[in-house]
């Protein structure tokens, strides 16, 4: 094979990736309309409170922003607003401190667990086998165990956290 062809396919692969991953965020922020219709939520907060929930007790700003690969102001924003709508606690580490820890309520446990479920996401995937859905998961693992290889260490710190 010729490395246009070569480079054509691989852009071809990194366009789907692409695409599938927006089309289906825009799919589940429609689902999730109409499943929290009490408490309507954004999918990237949504990303968020995930975010929080991973990374345990006492993460920052700092780490939340790197975990749902946003810039700290961005995050900053969104959970001003999250803590107005209940869905978090935004506590300073000590009185003076400008770093804050960011901790889930029990509402936004509760969206959580009401988010946890998909329809779309279920019909959308049930398309694979399940033998092609552990070989898509271990060619995008191949994929991301390349990108650790390549990326400065602040990057590489991201990708391990999805590789666990």
């Amino acid at each position: 094979m010729n490395k246009n062809k070569i480079l054509n396919n691989n852009s071809e692969i990194w366009n789907l990736i692409g695409s599938i991953h927006h089309s289906i965020s825009l799919i589940r922020q429609q689902e999730l309309k109409q499943q929290l219709k009490q408490h309507h939520i954004p999918i990237r907060q949504l990303y968020v409170l995930r975010a929080i929930r991973d990374l345990g007790p006492d993460v920052t700003l700092s780490d939340v922003a790197k975990r749902v690969e946003r810039q700290p102001h961005v995050i900053s924003r969104q959970t001003i607003l999250m803590e107005k709508d209940g869905l978090i606690r935004r506590r300073r580490k000590t009185p003076k401190s400008n770093l804050l820890n960011l901790q889930i309520t029990k509402k936004g446990l509760n969206i959580m667990e009401a988010a946890a479920e998909s329809e779309s996401i279920d019909v959308i995937f049930s398309s694979l086998s399940e033998k092609d859905k552990l070989l898509v998961k271990s060619a995008l693992t191949n994929i991301l165990i390349k990108v650790r290889e390549f990326a400065s260490s602040n990057i590489r710190a991201e990708v391990d956290l999805w590789l666990k």
